[in-house]
């Protein structure tokens, strides 16, 4: 995985995840963030792979961005077009995803914690509290 930054498109996944994001049809768009969310929180206790954390972070900076309090994703590796209003019915789906992300066995999180990832954590953490006062 080709990562850069912290911020939830600063990756090589989340850069693929967002052209998925864009080829949707805009009546689809809200199906592909779900589909995110629903990869991760179905692994239960199973290990999560780091690809699958990637893009439900990505996803939930988009929904987040649509939240009060969430700031606008503007990097030119999030999607180009933008997105129709989303359904508040995502935000718990997300909340969700992003606890899992943060929670062992999750592959992403153990990356970031070998180049100590108090940052990034803080930034998953941020979006979190974000969707979950939208909820």
């Amino acid at each position: 995985m080709g990562t850069w930054d912290i911020g939830p498109f600063d990756n090589d996944t989340a850069a693929d995840f967002s052209y998925r994001v864009d080829e949707a049809p805009a009546e689809k768009k809200a199906e592909v963030l779900r589909g995110a969310f629903r990869e991760v929180n179905d692994t239960g206790g199973e290990y999560l792979d780091a690809d699958l954390a990637v893009e439900a972070i990505a996803s939930a900076a988009l929904l987040a961005a649509q939240c009060p309090g969430g700031e606008p994703v503007t990097t030119s590796y999030a999607p180009k077009e933008p997105l129709p209003v989303l359904p508040a019915g995502l935000r718990p789906e997300a909340v969700a995803a992003l606890d899992r992300v943060l929670t062992e066995p999750s592959e992403l999180l153990e990356l970031w914690e070998e180049s100590d990832g108090e940052e990034w954590k803080a930034g998953v953490r941020g979006l979190r509290t974000v969707l979950a006062g939208a909820s």
